[in-house]
């Protein structure tokens, strides 16, 4: 509860940063005109992107288990809704939580392909932030953001590797093991098991190619959708400033906040079309609203049908959560 004050109250942080000095008028007028028939291909190029992921994932998890695209898509759809109405990006473990439940994955191994894929994702938005500024000038707020992303991104990705080879993992797990009391021995050396086949794929060249094409093709697809907002609101952006924007604003959402990451996104939109392009902060609010519905919504409501259609619980879910917790 405490953590889901401290994000509602991080996001209320970002809302009046981007609200502040606001004519609010000049917003309702941009809201007005604009042209929201674009909405619908805007549509249709976010969820090829979801389609995309869901293949993505599935290259995930075939150490795991294979299962089919198809049978993920229901999957990757309920985390997106869970991330939109639930805290501290809780929709990870909600997904773990349905694949285990429509294709007996183990939660553990889920949850570390969900990992990597996350990996993947940020490391693309790092990648977007410096073929930008190849020839946008990034302001300072920009450049900190692509070093923090840097620090954070990198080092992870170097970790994993590390840890997914056998030579360096078995001879620190035999020494680390056979210390642990037998009962919770038998419980790590089955999360180690699952934590392993997920990042196996780290160790397989060929395949982890086609995970980091995929990655940038579902990237440049949600880039396409933030295009296509903008030419509702006949703003006519480059491609590098829509690179940028995406990876600012995506980025942005790592900050703990409210579900739908309400704030953090809007600023990230701002700091780019305002800070760096010179655009209105109204006419650049008012996209970042529009484009904040466009990529919340129908998600939400389709994730919503799906949990409803595979008969998942949310009881169910807190119950396991906290057996799992507990053991």
């Amino acid at each position: 509860m405490r953590r889901t004050i401290v994000g509602i109250a991080i996001s209320l942080v970002f809302l009046f940063l981007a609200l502040r000095g606001q004519d609010f008028e000049a917003v309702w007028s941009a809201l007005k005109r604009a042209e929201y028939w674009y909405v619908i291909p805007a549509l249709a190029l976010y969820f090829s992107g979801v389609w995309i992921r869901s293949v993505r994932w599935s290259l995930l998890l075939q150490s795991v288990r294979r299962v089919h695209w198809f049978d993920l898509f229901p999957v990757v759809v309920i985390g997106y809704m869970a991330n939109n109405v639930l805290p501290l990006r809780a929709g990870e473990f909600v997904r773990a939580y349905a694949l285990s439940t429509r294709a007996g994955v183990r939660k553990t191994a889920a949850l570390t392909t969900i990992a990597v894929e996350r990996l993947f994702d940020g490391l693309t938005m790092l990648a977007f932030m410096l073929v930008a500024s190849l020839s946008v000038a990034l302001t300072s707020p920009l450049r900190h953001l692509a070093v923090l992303a840097g620090l954070l991104f990198v080092p992870l990705l170097v970790g994993l590797v590390i840890v997914s080879n056998r030579r360096v993992r078995e001879p620190l797990l035999a020494r680390t093991l056979p210390r642990l009391p037998a009962q919770i021995r038998e419980r790590a050396e089955r999360m180690v098991h699952s934590i392993v086949l997920g990042l196996s794929i780290l160790q397989r060249r060929r395949e982890l190619f086609v995970v980091a094409a995929t990655s940038l093709a579902a990237w440049l697809f949600e880039a396409l959708t933030y295009a296509v907002v903008a030419q509702a609101f006949d703003l006519q952006l480059g491609l590098l400033i829509i690179l940028l924007t995406t990876a600012v604003a995506n980025l942005a959402t790592l900050i703990p906040s409210s579900p739908g990451y309400v704030g953090p996104f809007e600023a990230g939109v701002l700091l780019v079309l305002f800070g760096v392009v010179g655009i209105s902060r109204e006419l650049a609010l008012s996209y970042a609203l529009v484009l904040h519905a466009v990529l919340y919504l129908p998600v939400t409501l389709w994730g919503l049908l799906f949990w409803w259609r595979e008969s998942l619980s949310w009881r169910e879910l807190r119950r396991t959560s906290v057996e799992e917790a507990a053991s």
